[in-house]
């Protein structure tokens, strides 16, 4: 790994930060302005997401990608194993990930080193030539898929929201606290671990 990245700085609030990345026109879903479904998932599917304690850590590094990349994020969850995400389309989904996921690791990783979970962290490295290793949170391959239609992202929206729900993890959906489905039922908390920029969309006219 490189330097210890920055810490993160509690007085920059989720709204000041999606003030920020308000975009100067509505993103309309289409073939031509797409959104993009990210699926990454953690190396050898470990658990690293289990504890509350790093979803929270989680879902801060996702607002602090927004915030870096000027992304708009419309829905997410962070289960155990695996991150789902939608994003607006204006950059390519390696270029997302690489703010996303990149943001992820480190502070998931410096957390891990900084409390000395040494059995966690060895399950991360991975080798490399010369018998050097690296530390290495996901797996080799995200997935991505381009949503061109309003259905289709709705699609992925309640798949995504409802992730906790088959994975036996909450009854209904708005009870698992770090996933947008409290915000897609209009019913969010006062400490959502992360917004969402659904005011971003312009929806066509039913």
């Amino acid at each position: 790994m490189c330097g210890k990245a920055p810490p993160f700085r509690p007085s920059d609030s989720l709204n000041s930060a999606r003030l920020r990345l308000a975009p100067t026109t509505m993103i309309r879903i289409s073939k031509d302005n797409p959104c993009l479904y990210l699926t990454s998932v953690a190396k050898d599917r470990l658990p690293v997401f289990q504890t509350d304690k790093v979803k929270h850590i989680a879902c801060a590094a996702l607002n602090e990608a927004r915030t870096s990349a000027g992304i708009l994020i419309f829905a997410y969850v962070i289960m155990p194993d695996h991150v789902h995400l939608i994003t607006d389309g204006a950059r390519t989904a390696s270029e997302v990930l690489r703010y996303t996921n990149g943001i992820m690791a480190r502070r998931v990783i410096d957390y891990l080193k900084d409390n000395n979970f040494t059995s966690s962290l060895d399950k991360l490295r991975q080798e490399e030539k010369s018998r050097a290793y690296k530390l290495s949170l996901w797996g080799h391959h995200p997935n991505t898929f381009l949503l061109t239609s309003e259905a289709m992202f709705m699609q992925k929206v309640s798949y995504i929201n409802l992730n906790p729900v088959r994975a036996g993890l909450v009854e209904r959906a708005e009870d698992y606290l770090f996933s947008s489905a409290r915000m897609w039922r209009k019913s969010l908390q006062e400490d959502e671990p992360l917004t969402i920029d659904t005011n971003q969309i312009s929806w066509r006219e039913a």
